[in-house]
């Protein structure tokens, strides 16, 4: 039976006319490459090469033979390559940057992909310089950045929604809803209590900014809970309202553990970028989170 290894030997000493040289090339000792070709010359049935004073050079069938397996023997080379850089970034660590408050929703989506990952919580600004600086290797970020000196892609896009437990009555809201009517809609959220992740109330303010057009909200932030998808939950198990990403309700919505109150037209979504520093070796892995992220967020 043929060897692989034996025209992997025989293409080194093609290419550097020396048994020395191959053998450092291939990292095996100067006899296994002799006796390598000695096995290949005896399974073709010719000799392959001639001793010269320095080194060897090719006969006429070692040329006829190089030309025939030389396409063939770079392709296997290239794929068996492509499956080590594979299987090493796949079992490498991998550091990547995200919001703590997309961390349950997209960040976790990644942990059924790969064996080790290292997550970095920051907001946009901060992992964008974590990134520029090779820092991280990748981070999910809700801004673009203008930079050529990393790679970012669109992966979906986000939406703040209005989400409230599901003990709330709605009865009298929809109807004002239905009619557009939005000083009434607003007295009504005003009368809530309202859950935030932030004592800034970011969210709040923008989606009051975006459908309301009102730079101050004139509700109040009853509980201040420092992680989104913490709020949701204890939000869940109570009685209120909340500005949320809508990918983060989206489970406990299908769970019936929250009720959507609002997804309201004037609010735009935001994209969802995936960041990376301009590394070759990342770029299988880029593709393989690019894809995870792609499904989370259709």
């Amino acid at each position: 039976m043929v060897n692989l290894e034996w025209y992997r030997t025989f293409k080194s000493v093609y290419k550097n006319g020396n048994f020395s040289l191959a053998a450092k090339e291939l990292f095996i000792s100067q006899p296994a490459v002799s006796q390598q070709i000695v096995m290949l010359e005896a399974h073709v049935g010719y000799k392959l090469f001639n001793r010269k004073s320095k080194g060897v050079e090719p006969t006429e069938y070692a040329k006829l033979l190089n030309n025939l397996i030389i396409d063939a023997l770079d392709r296997l080379e290239n794929v068996e390559n492509g499956f080590r850089a594979k299987a090493f970034n796949a079992n490498r660590l991998l550091s990547i940057g995200v919001s703590r408050h997309l961390m349950s929703s997209i960040g976790s989506a990644l942990l059924s992909k790969f064996d080790f990952i290292d997550f970095t919580f920051h907001n946009n600004d901060a992992l964008f310089d974590l990134v520029n600086s090779k820092k991280l290797d990748f981070a999910i970020v809700t801004k673009q950045f203008d930079t050529f000196d990393t790679i970012q892609k669109k992966v979906g896009d986000i939406k703040q929604v209005i989400v409230g437990s599901t003990n709330l009555d709605l009865s009298a809201l929809k109807p004002k809803m239905e009619a557009k009517d939005y000083v009434a809609i607003e007295n009504w959220l005003n009368e809530q209590k309202w859950y935030s992740h932030d004592a800034g109330i970011p969210h709040i303010k923008l989606f009051w900014l975006h459908v309301f057009v009102k730079k101050r909200p004139a509700m109040v932030a009853n509980y201040i809970i420092p992680s989104e998808y913490e709020m949701l939950e204890i939000l869940s198990k109570n009685s209120g309202v909340a500005v949320t990403w809508d990918i983060n309700a989206k489970n406990l919505i299908e769970e019936k553990k929250l009720q959507l109150i609002w997804n309201s037209n004037e609010m735009p979504s935001t994209d969802v970028f995936l960041l990376s520093s301009k590394n070759s070796n990342l770029n299988s892995v880029f593709q393989d989170i690019e894809n995870e992220l792609n499904i989370v967020l259709s």
